[in-house]
């Protein structure tokens, strides 16, 4: 994760404030929860509890009050703290931090008797981290819309920029992969070179591996070839541009797309380099 200003985080909350992002296991993945070190803390006790969504105001967590949760909670007049806990792959360690919040309401979980889901107000404005962590995601899901046919080249200062692993690839034509060169990326496409007939090729569902460094992630972004043209010079070598699925994109790739955007963006504003 790189630096991110004040400035940045303020922008985060106040255009995401009241937002909720539900925790999915992809959430999860690249937000980096720690699940199993998620905590209520009511007085001086602790109760596990999962993480249902959050926003900048609030959380939403299922819990099971079997042990007396809702009589501490009354004794405390549902004030209580949050305890998230997130993956900090730069150091190492855990990000941990507590979030005080007050219990608005329960109600059992899906018809159980045991479980309940808890809606917690923050009482104050959370940690920058957890803007930060939150802010990424939303701004990547966001800019993804926004700015989907921003395309970047890739070149050997872009490929350093992006962390991107390697400008060759593999292409997986209806489950067989083939070798192939990235030109450039998008949020909804990519343009890539490799050898081929364009008439087998066009059309064809397809899935791109695209690999990332520091840290190393690989994503399968699926989709398929909308168009071919010869590359010249290279009678067997085809130009193809692949249009994403855009239900299944990674969000993890959406944010090192939008990561990297709003650092060329900011280079420029003081001089910097094109996405060219």
């Amino acid at each position: 994760m790189g630096v991110v200003t004040s400035q940045k985080i303020a922008a985060y909350y106040e255009r995401f404030k009241g937002i909720d992002v539900t925790f999915t296991k992809e959430i999860i993945q690249v937000t980096g929860l720690e699940t199993q070190q998620v905590h209520l803390k009511c007085l001086s006790d602790f109760w596990p509890c999962v993480l249902f969504s959050t926003s900048f105001q609030g959380a939403k967590i299922v819990a099971n009050v079997k042990s007396g949760l809702l009589a501490k909670l009354r004794q405390a007049n549902n004030s209580v703290s949050l305890r998230f806990c997130f993956k900090n792959g730069e150091k190492g360690d855990p990000l941990t931090f507590f979030v005080a919040a007050r219990v608005q309401s329960t109600a059992p979980y899906k018809g159980a008797n045991d479980v309940f889901l808890l809606n917690l107000q923050f009482t104050q404005r959370p940690p920058d981290d957890l803007i930060e962590i939150m802010g990424r995601v939303l701004d990547a899901n966001v800019n993804s819309a926004k700015r989907k046919d921003e395309r970047i080249f890739i070149t050997t200062e872009t490929q350093r920029k992006l962390n991107l692993l390697s400008k060759e690839s593999t292409v997986f034509v209806q489950g067989v992969p083939r070798r192939c060169i990235l030109r450039d990326l998008s949020f909804s496409g990519s343009k890539l070179v490799m050898m081929g007939v364009a008439k087998f090729l066009v059309d064809k569902e397809v899935g791109l591996r695209v690999d990332f460094d520091d840290p190393r992630d690989s994503f399968l972004v699926k989709g398929k070839f909308v168009r071919a043209e010869n590359v010249e010079g290279k009678k067997e070598m085809l130009a193809l541009a692949l249009e994403f699925d855009e239900a299944d994109i990674p969000m993890g790739y959406k944010i090192r797309l939008n990561d990297f955007l709003n650092t060329v963006r900011a280079d420029n504003r003081i001089g910097g380099q094109s996405l060219e």
